[in-house]
């Protein structure tokens, strides 16, 4: 059966690896084979699922070259998470999308991609214009994506320019927008502005994930927040996202904003919340 195969996007710092760890995590709960890959040069996605940073895939081949092997690069995590790290260059050095394309190149040589998994998941950083960054949806190597975004004008922006490239990469006949996840909700307006940027862009919002001291805490201590709290609220939230993601229908085709479509939004916004304030 061919794996289900999903892409969480967002500007960096907005929670995606978060929210992708916590999912892996909660799939491989109900007994999915889940292999979940970083694809963000800080290497920190799969943090919370292996209590450390890994070796990354791109560093792993500069030291082993072609005596490369599978236990070289993936990693068991919590719950039995297959994971890997893509990595990439230094800061200032070179281009950051070059690691994914040669992750991808070597789980090809290695055959990973076709060991029977359920479920992989990318956890992709989404607020660098590089085409190295569009490799998932551009090679076809997810059938979906979801976009992490609060409702603060800088990470609309970069959710704006995401759903170009997944318009870009979809066709009528094959949506890849699987919906926006609404992070870091503290209020009615951010699920207004949330709601009013998806009808914009004729998207839906997925799921809402509520600011949740127990996920700061998990993160701290590098932990999925299943595992540390997993009676809490947030804990439940993942896992209706699991089930929502599990369960999705077919994708569709966004219509993001152009520049200053997006500018004119951001200030209705920030008259919006500004009034409230």
């Amino acid at each position: 059966m061919e794996p289900i195969k999903i892409a969480f996007y967002g500007k960096g710092g907005i929670g995606k690896s978060t929210i992708s760890a916590n999912v892996s995590a909660l799939l491989a709960k109900r007994g999915k084979r889940v292999l979940h890959i970083g694809c963000d040069p800080k290497a920190d996605s799969t943090r919370s699922l292996t209590d450390k940073k890994i070796p990354t895939v791109l560093n792993q081949i500069n030291a082993l070259g072609e005596n490369l092997t599978r236990d070289d690069i993936v990693f068991r995590g919590a719950c039995g998470v297959s994971c890997i790290e893509a990595g990439g260059p230094q800061a200032g050095v070179g281009c950051a999308g070059m690691g994914i394309m040669a992750m991808e190149e070597e789980l090809k040589r290695l055959k990973i991609l076709e060991e029977g998994w359920d479920v992989i998941i990318y956890d992709v950083l989404g607020d660098v214009v590089c085409g190295g960054f569009s490799v998932p949806m551009r090679k076809h190597y997810v059938q979906k994506v979801y976009v992490v975004t609060s409702s603060d004008c800088m990470a609309l922006y970069a959710a704006n320019n995401i759903l170009k490239g997944v318009r870009r990469y979809s066709s009528q006949e094959h949506g890849i927008m699987g919906g926006i996840i609404l992070n870091h909700c503290l209020s009615d307006i951010d699920k207004k502005t949330a709601e009013a940027y998806a009808a914009t862009v004729k998207t839906d919002i997925l799921h809402i994930v509520p600011e949740s001291r127990e996920v700061k805490l998990a993160d701290y201590k590098k932990e999925p927040v299943s595992i540390l709290y997993p009676d809490s609220e947030a804990a439940q939230g993942f896992e209706e996202l699991a089930e929502k993601i599990l369960h999705s229908d077919t994708g569709t085709v966004p219509c993001p904003m152009d520049d200053d479509e997006m500018e004119a939004f951001c200030q209705n916004i920030f008259e919006l919340k500004g009034s409230v304030l």
